[in-house]
C-alpha cells in the first residue's frame, strides 16, 4: 500500500466496520452465555472470548498484515466459537493469482500483483445438538485493477427444522431487499450451490446467502450492502438459537452432532475459498483453521 492510494480511506472504513461488527457479535454471544441458566452446563462459568493477535508471514515490509482472533471455548452455550478479523496485504503468488483469475478477470494483475484484503469470519459450534452451528463472513478485496466485496451467512443444523430455516432466510432476505430485490434470490442460489459437499452429493446445511465478486461500480452502495449482510447475521441467528436452548437432548443426538461436524470439516478443508486463500497467502494457520470443530466423528 502507498500513501497515494486513493482507496486508502475506503480500506480504513471497511477494516473499522469489520472490527465494529466483531465487537457487536462477541457482546451478543457473551450475553447469551450469561443468560443460560438451564441444562447440563449451567454450573460452568459463562464463556468469554479470548483475543489473540495473528500475523501473516511477511516477505518484506510491504507484504504483511494480520488480525485478531476472538475465540471462546467450553462455554455454557458455545462449545467453540471464533470471530476473527484480519487485514492483509502484499503480493499475490502464482497459486493465489490463478485462484482469483479463475473466477474473474483482474486487469493488470500479472504486471502488478499487489493485493489488500480485510474481513470478518465467524464459525460457531454449539454445546447442544438442538442449536444449529452457523457460519458468517464479510470481506473486501482490492487490487490495483479491481475491487469487490463478498460474504454471507449460512445455517448448519444437525437436523433441519423447517420453521428455523424459514425464519433464518427471512431475516437475510429482509436486509437484501433493502438494497435490491434481486440480491436474495441470486445469493441464496449461490449459497445452495457453494455449500455443497460435492464428493458426497450433500448440502452442508440449509443454506443462507453467499456472494463474491460483488462490484456494481458504486463502492458506497456495495459497502452499505455488505454492512447490512453483516447486521443480518444476529437478526437471523439469535432467535433460532434462543428457541432451542432449553430443549433436552440425548447421547444419540450428540453422536449425530459429531457426525455432522465431520461433514462440516470436510467441506472447509476441501472446498472453502477462504481456507484455501488464507493458506496460499501465508496467513496464520491457527486463524485460518479456526472453523474446525473441537470434536467430530466419521462412520
Amino acid at each position: 500500500m502507498t500513501a497515494q492510494d486513493p482507496f486508502d480511506a475506503r480500506k480504513a472504513r471497511a477494516s473499522a466496520w469489520f472490527a465494529e461488527l466483531r465487537d457487536d457479535i462477541c457482546a451478543a454471544f457473551e450475553a447469551l452465555e450469561d443468560a443460560q441458566d438451564w441444562g447440563p452446563f449451567k454450573d460452568l462459568e459463562p464463556g468469554r472470548f479470548e483475543r489473540k493477535e495473528t500475523h501473516r508471514a511477511s516477505e518484506g515490509e510491504d507484504d504483511a498484515g494480520g488480525g485478531v482472533m476472538s475465540v471462546m471455548r467450553g462455554g455454557r452455550v458455545f462449545e467453540k466459537v471464533g470471530v476473527n478479523i484480519s487485514t492483509v496485504y502484499g503480493q499475490l503468488g502464482d497459486r493465489a493469482q490463478k485462484s482469483l483469475t479463475a473466477r474473474r478477470e483482474i486487469p493488470g494483475l500479472e504486471d502488478d500483483p499487489r493485493f489488500w484484503a480485510a474481513g470478518i469470519s465467524l464459525v460457531a459450534h454449539m454445546r447442544s445438538p438442538k442449536t444449529p452451528a452457523v457460519h458468517m463472513n464479510t470481506r473486501m478485496f482490492w487490487t490495483p485493477g479491481a475491487w469487490w466485496f463478498g460474504g454471507g451467512s449460512d445455517l448448519n443444523p444437525m437436523v433441519e427444522v423447517p420453521e428455523d430455516t424459514a425464519s433464518f432466510h427471512a431475516a437475510l432476505k429482509a436486509r437484501c431487499d433493502m438494497h435490491d430485490p434481486g440480491y436474495y434470490p441470486r445469493y441464496k442460489d449461490w449459497a445452495d450451490e457453494y455449500f455443497m459437499i460435492k464428493h458426497r452429493g450433500e448440502a452442508r446445511g440449509v443454506g443462507g446467502i453467499f456472494y463474491d465478486d460483488h462490484c456494481t461500480g458504486d463502492w458506497e452502495a456495495d459497502f452499505a450492502f455488505t454492512q447490512d449482510a453483516g447486521r443480518a447475521f444476529l437478526e437471523a441467528y439469535l432467535p433460532v438459537t434462543n428457541k432451542h436452548l432449553k430443549e433436552p437432548w440425548t447421547e444419540a443426538d450428540r453422536e449425530h452432532q459429531l457426525f455432522r461436524r465431520g461433514r462440516y470439516a470436510e467441506f472447509n478443508l476441501v472446498y472453502d475459498r477462504g481456507t484455501m486463500f488464507g493458506l496460499q497467502t501465508g496467513h496464520n494457520v491457527e486463524a485460518v483453521l479456526m472453523s474446525m470443530p473441537p470434536l467430530a466423528s466419521w462412520p
